[in-house]
């Protein structure tokens, strides 16, 4: 057949070739993943209640709610910061969008913090009220930031707050009415330190005894979502009697303030700047100075980074969901683009390369959002220990406690380069900013970042086997046990075998890379990812032998998912360990001849 045709009409900016767009469906019907780990995790009577709300809320992602996203996400309506008013009078007023303002609405209205100290579903009211986090994070521009922190809050209040604290703010962190609810903020990072916090400068000065009052002076180096009402921030406690302050970590204690005083002016608080983020645009994020806040002590005094354990667990999470669902919302458009784009006379979903990057993407998302569901699950069982038909035993604590550093730390690194690569799926159009991918890539970034790097969360594993004494490794061994025990379906059983290889692997190298301090530290972020991966895998043939077992729509895909990331090469490769001359050699390459451990 002949190539040769006539000249075809000449393409001008209204008529040729015009690409058919991607198009987002309702984020929950669309979703089978999300959908069969539900199946699994809730009891059927649960899901079949709730499931009406997130098929609504599966609409409302893709209309208003990701409209007033793309509000705040206009480069117009970022934060403003006014710090004086025309008559010299500082002021410090910060103004966001309005779509901001709506968001906060909508997480109210719809319960995105309350469905989860309700408890209407005991522990199963977490994985509630993360499935509605999970389809609103994606479209809300990091509201789900100052969620997250707002979350730890109600939840540190819920244990160790006095009564006033839980009547004057725990009710209304987790009130379903806008006009009641309020957002928490919270002040870790000090100039000094970063996650570094025993080298905090800030300093808190008791006033008041009898009413728990102090006075905290210092300065902020990042508050995330400062305009919230109230904030948790860490402060050096000067001891009253003897005038003197302890210094490292022992010497914090942890505070509760409100942002602004009766009449509406700040709490002692001036703020110097805006930060200027890579992504995150809409959520204002500033260096404060502290000058006499009025704050109350929460806890004891010197027992502040034990009290924020609880925020940690919980913001953790957040951060994991947030990649995993910034993951699944740039796939949504990826794949969908594939069903429409021509290219070399083939579309793209029969092009056999093509598949097979979107495969490694899929495979990722799925590994991600099994753990991060694993650990809501885990959080929910934790906060309902002791209650009538509660399955929670007394390892969840502690597996939930070693869980999230190795959940944040590697579902966080693997999910960002997998948005990165669903955004050149689509070629150039997916680096526009209208299709969406770029918003998702910057936002999910800051979740490597905030709350741990990946460094910092690889030695955080390792501070977690040391306090244990090594009970925390075996622990996750007989978990992993528990769980490979119990598949039925022959067609996972080179996946269960690749499993305890793998586990096997990860016995072998931790004897091997614990040999000194320059060794174990070297090999700390081997060791986060080699059982983040082995945890997925496990997760995954979980899953897949229990959508098997029960029919479930979906269950060939899952079976092959699970197939695909236990039997990679990677998933069962020895792990060698990074020895103290390789570091040396390491450092040489990197700062010179003369570098020096």
């Amino acid at each position: 057949m002949s190539n040769i045709q006539k000249p075809f009409s000449i393409a001008t900016s209204d008529s040729g070739f015009r690409q058919d767009p991607p198009q987002l469906k309702n984020q929950y019907k669309d979703d089978i993943v999300f959908r069969n780990i539900l199946k699994k995790t809730l009891p059927s009577s649960v899901l079949q209640e709730i499931e009406p709300d997130l098929v609504q809320f599966g609409d409302r992602v893709i209309t208003d709610i990701l409209a007033m996203g793309d509000n705040v996400d206009t480069p117009n309506n970022y934060p403003q910061l006014k710090q004086y008013d025309a008559w010299c009078r500082r002021v410090d007023e910060i103004t966001t969008a309005q779509g901001w303002k709506e968001l906060n609405d909508v997480a109210s209205k719809e319960g995105l913090i309350a469905i989860g100290y309700e408890r209407k579903y005991n522990e199963y009211s977490r994985i509630y009220q993360f499935a509605k986090q999970y389809l609103y994070a994606p479209s809300a521009a990091m509201y789900s930031c100052p969620l997250s922190m707002t979350d730890g809050a109600a939840r540190v209040i819920e244990l160790i707050g006095t009564e006033e604290m839980k009547n004057t703010y725990y009710r209304r962190l987790i009130s379903r009415d806008p006009t009641q609810f309020w957002t928490s903020g919270q002040w870790m990072t000090e100039r000094p330190g970063g996650s570094d916090v025993g080298r905090t400068e800030t300093q808190a000065e008791l006033i008041d005894e009898k009413t728990n009052t102090w006075s905290i002076s210092g300065f902020k180096w990042f508050s995330s979502a400062t305009t919230a009402d109230l904030t948790m921030l860490l402060a050096r406690t000067i001891n009253p009697k003897e005038n003197t302050i302890m210094t490292g970590s022992k010497g914090l204690s942890l505070y509760i303030a409100e942002m602004k005083l009766p009449d509406g002016q700040l709490n002692g608080v001036r703020v110097h700047r805006l930060k200027n983020k890579y992504g995150t645009k809409g959520l204002p994020t500033a260096e404060l100075e502290l000058c006499g806040m009025k704050a109350n002590l929460m806890g004891n005094v010197g027992r502040g980074v034990p009290n924020i354990a609880s925020i940690l667990n919980i913001t953790r999470i957040y951060a994991c969901m947030g990649v995993v669902c910034s993951l699944r919302r740039s796939l949504a458009i990826a794949k969908d683009f594939a069903h429409k784009r021509l290219a070399f006379n083939n579309m793209l979903d029969k092009t056999p390369l093509h598949i097979t990057t979107l495969a490694q993407l899929e495979l990722v998302f799925r590994a991600g959002a099994q753990i991060a569901f694993h650990c809501v699950e885990l959080l929910g069982r934790t906060e309902c220990v002791g209650q009538q038909n509660s399955s929670s035993n007394s390892n969840d604590v502690a597996i939930l406690r070693f869980l999230t550093p190795i959940a944040k730390a590697y579902v966080c690194k693997i999910g960002v380069n997998a948005c990165s690569e669903a955004m050149e799926a689509i070629g150039g159009q997916g680096y526009m900013e209208e299709i969406g991918i770029g918003r998702q890539l910057r936002d999910a970034q800051v979740n490597t970042i905030w709350e741990g790097t990946t460094n910092v969360l690889a030695m955080d594993v390792l501070r977690v086997i040391r306090e244990t004494k090594g009970q925390s490794l075996l622990t996750f061994e007989k978990m992993i046990q528990g769980k490979l025990i119990k598949i039925t379906q022959v067609d996972l059983s080179e996946a269960v075998k690749n499993t305890y290889t793998a586990l096997n692997n990860i016995k072998q190298f931790f004897s091997q890379s614990m040999q000194d301090k320059i060794e174990t530290e070297a090999n700390a972020r081997q060791l986060t990812f080699a059982l983040g991966r082995t945890l997925a895998g496990t997760l995954l043939i979980e899953q897949a032998d229990f959508d098997a077992n029960n029919e479930v729509e979906g269950a060939q895909e899952d079976i092959i998912a699970a197939n695909h990331w236990c039997c990679s090469h990677e998933f069962t490769q020895l792990l060698i360990p990074t020895s103290a001359e390789r570091v040396l050699q390491e450092a040489k390459i990197v700062f010179g001849a003369d570098a020096k451990l």
